[in-house]
């Protein structure tokens, strides 16, 4: 025997209807708070762009590319290529001191990059229940207009820490191949002499780009991730400032 469910028309007519007022309440429970200034996102995305140039730089310097047939004078391409490293990181250290500056003269989320509550219990609750919630154990994550704890841990202690020792050891770096006694040297050469040799600082400085490289990778994975899961913006808010909570 088989049996057939029949639906009634104005039963799928209520049921549309209803879906439709749900959609129209969501979109009335829409709110924005403006988080990131115009000069924050600015300097995110010329870092952001940085970075990606000296990753790039970074490792063909350490690996170069073969060396092609005919006069040296002919083919400057790895010089291209130093030079475009060198660019990147003067544009990532002044772009850092911009944004130290901002920080001190903007609001209060510009100043989240420099600083953690390392103190307050209940901070570190709210980074292991957003832990919880990268790791799928909870269904919904709570809602922070500025970083979340768990992003601002390790924007601080990861970003920050590598992206200060890869500019020192950049520029101790760079200051090798300038004349003696030039301010790079007065400013960096501590770098060299603390760390034992120069040979030592371009291992670490390259171990600091894969450390950078992984970072990356998670920070990417997590804002697209937040993004669609957590009802709340996030790379849009790096785009036009404003964090949009759908709840």
């Amino acid at each position: 025997m088989t049996s057939s469910v029949k639906t009634d028309p104005s039963h799928a007519r209520e049921d549309a209807l209803r879906d439709d007022l749900s959609v129209i309440q969501a979109g009335a429970t829409v709110r924005s708070v403006y988080v990131y200034e115009l000069p924050v996102r600015i300097w995110h995305w010329v870092n952001a762009l940085s970075i990606v140039v000296l990753i790039i730089t970074g490792y063909l310097i350490a690996r170069p590319l073969p060396t092609p047939m005919g006069e040296a004078s002919d083919h400057y391409m790895m010089g291209y290529i130093r030079f475009a490293h060198f660019t990147a990181g003067y544009l990532m250290g002044v772009g850092f001191l911009g944004r130290v500056y901002w920080a001190c003269v903007g609001n209060i989320y510009s100043k989240e990059l420099f600083w953690v509550p390392l103190f307050q219990l209940e901070y570190w609750k709210d980074v292991w229940a957003m832990f919880l919630w990268y790791a799928f154990v909870v269904d919904r994550p709570a809602q922070f207009i500025g970083h979340n704890p768990l992003a601002r841990v390790s924007m601080f202690f990861v970003y920050m820490a590598v992206s200060v020792f890869m500019m020192l050891s950049g520029f101790a770096m760079y200051s090798e191949g300038q004349q003696p006694g030039a301010w790079y040297e007065q400013l960096f050469g501590w770098v060299i002499t603390l760390m034992g040799q120069s040979q030592d600082v371009h291992t670490w400085h390259h171990m600091g780009m894969w450390a950078t490289i992984i970072f990356i990778m998670l920070h990417i994975y997590a804002a697209i991730r937040e993004e669609i899961t957590s009802r709340q913006s996030m790379v849009s808010t790096m785009v036009s400032g404003y964090r949009t909570f759908k709840d």
